[in-house]
């Protein structure tokens, strides 16, 4: 934990770790984006007390003060280990030596499906939303080497661009200010402001994916390509965001073109290449209420306008069902078959 004062000597002497780590915050906050939710005031920093956030905690605290924001902390205690209310508490108070002006915990039940790490994951960013509220913006300390890691996980599932493309700096209420800062400094930056991160158990728990990509994967790619392969990672996923956008930006003018009330015409669709076609698609059955939409359901509504051959319609998830006729695509709800009276 830091010493009282710690924090104010360093701002009169701060070293390469911590400059670096402020800069990052800096300059995001700096990004037109981030007028409208900064002109509220409310700026909050998910804390865990690992390196990462005290580091952005400490980071945000201090430009904060430059720009008259009030920087909050929030600890979210997903319950899932013994004395885990204890840690969250540290945590709370770590933060707040760090110079954040509140520091709330957040406790949350974790359950529902896809496992123990996507259940914690939905509840904690549905508790950080929640407190919040709107038009406030959420740093979340996620650095280059998570985004190294999301782009291997996302790989190894054949996922498609929009996936590689990795975590978005800035996508409201969530900011991520260190996805070009590597873990170690984050690491170093803690030590020079005199704070001891809590290291949690689960990130060394080879049960889960992101753990095992993570001490075992990168580092062997590390040590067969020489270096440099979370920075190469995160670099692609930049391009590779950008390339995402220009088509989003080229699809939501062809989707304009193709709205037909609630259909879709095939003849505003036909020419258009199928990278944009499907994310057409994407974008209509997601605004109709349609998710957990693979790659599969999308070429196979796609088949529809591309490789039209007279085929019936497509069933999707949650009783959807799109089908073309009088050129144009159709989203039908299937009603749900009862059996006896």
């Amino acid at each position: 934990m830091a010493a009282p004062g710690a924090v104010e000597r360093l701002s009169r002497r701060p070293l390469d770790a911590v400059l670096e780590v402020r800069r990052a915050v800096r300059t995001l906050l700096a990004d037109s984006a981030c007028a409208a939710p900064l002109r509220s005031g409310r700026v909050y920093v998910a804390v865990s007390g690992g390196a990462d956030s005290l580091a952005l905690a400490e980071a945000a605290a201090h430009v904060g003060r430059r720009r008259d924001l009030t920087v909050g902390a929030l600890v979210v205690d997903h319950g899932l280990q013994p004395g885990s209310a204890e840690v969250a508490a540290r945590a709370a108070e770590r933060a707040r030596n760090l110079g954040v002006a509140t520091a709330t915990v957040l406790p949350v039940a974790v359950s529902g499906p896809g496992g123990p790490e996507a259940a914690a994951r939905r509840a904690r960013y549905a508790a950080l939303r929640d407190h919040a509220g709107p038009g406030s913006l959420v740093l979340l300390g996620h650095t280059r080497d998570d985004q190294a890691e999301t782009v291997l996980l996302g790989l190894g599932r054949g996922s498609g661009s929009r996936s590689l493309a990795g975590m978005r700096p800035l996508d409201p209420p969530w900011a991520r200010p260190l996805l070009d800062v590597p873990r170690s400094v984050t690491s170093a930056a803690c030590v020079e402001l005199g704070v001891s991160p809590w290291d949690d158990p689960h990130n060394a728990d080879p049960r889960f994916r992101r753990v095992r990509v993570r001490h075992e994967v990168l580092p062997l790619l590390e040590d067969v390509l020489a270096g440099g392969v979370s920075a190469a990672l995160a670099r692609t996923a930049r391009q590779l965001r950008e390339d995402c956008d220009a088509l989003d930006a080229v699809a939501a003018d062809v989707a304009r073109r193709a709205e037909v009330g609630r259909d879709l015409s095939v003849a505003a669709l036909a020419g258009v290449p199928p990278a944009v076609r499907r994310r057409v698609l994407r974008t209509w059955l997601l605004g109709a209420g349609v998710g957990d939409l693979s790659d599969a359901h999308l070429r196979s509504v796609d088949a529809l306008v591309g490789r039209w051959r007279g085929q019936g319609g497509v069933f999707l998830p949650g009783g959807a069902e799109v089908s073309r006729a009088h050129d144009k695509l159709t989203l039908n709800r299937r009603q749900p078959t009862t059996r006896g009276s």
